[in-house]
């Protein structure tokens, strides 16, 4: 592999911290875990020792990115509310009232759009085995972005009420 398509594409899969330093890879390894995990687990994922992991982890834990779960050994676990309330005040900060309201408007719209064309109020109430087999993938997509629609609307209207 040449230089520029390392630069130029994603870092090579054994090796996604690559360059990173010990405090930014045990950051990246709580961001991608599914689920709390011990200080060694993180510490085997960010390519240090564990006693790294944990004095990062504790750092973390302080500021509320991590949940810390007491127990023998103690698992660690990323803080999803910590990250959605850093999103709210970014919005907040990054737009105008107005811009966000016009922003929850089309989402608006784009909801209202789908509860028409499935004759249901939310993405979880569709039977996708009422639906030709043709169909279910372009229906799993409609699904996922009216999913999404509604989770970006919430988040912008929380960001609205903030930035007032």
């Amino acid at each position: 592999m040449t230089d520029d398509t390392r630069r130029d594409g994603p870092p090579p899969v054994d090796s996604p911290f690559e360059g990173e330093n010990t405090k930014e890879r045990v950051y990246g390894a709580i961001l991608h875990a599914r689920e709390p995990m011990m200080a060694a687990e993180i510490a085997d994922r960010a390519d240090c020792s564990a006693e790294s992991a944990r004095t990062h982890l504790s750092f973390y834990a302080d500021l509320g990115i991590v949940i810390r779960h007491e127990g023998s050994p103690a698992k660690y676990e990323r803080n999803d509310d910590y990250f959605e309330w850093r999103r709210v005040n970014n919005l907040a900060r990054e737009h105008t009232v107005d811009e966000l309201q016009a922003r929850v408007s089309e989402l608006t719209d784009q909801i209202e759009a789908y509860r028409d064309e499935y004759g249901v109020d939310s993405p979880a109430e569709v039977d996708v085995l009422k639906f030709d087999a043709e169909r279910i993938d372009d229906i799993y997509v409609d699904l996922s972005e009216w999913a999404t629609a509604l989770e970006e609307r919430r988040l912008h209207e929380r960001a609205r009420k903030k930035a007032n």
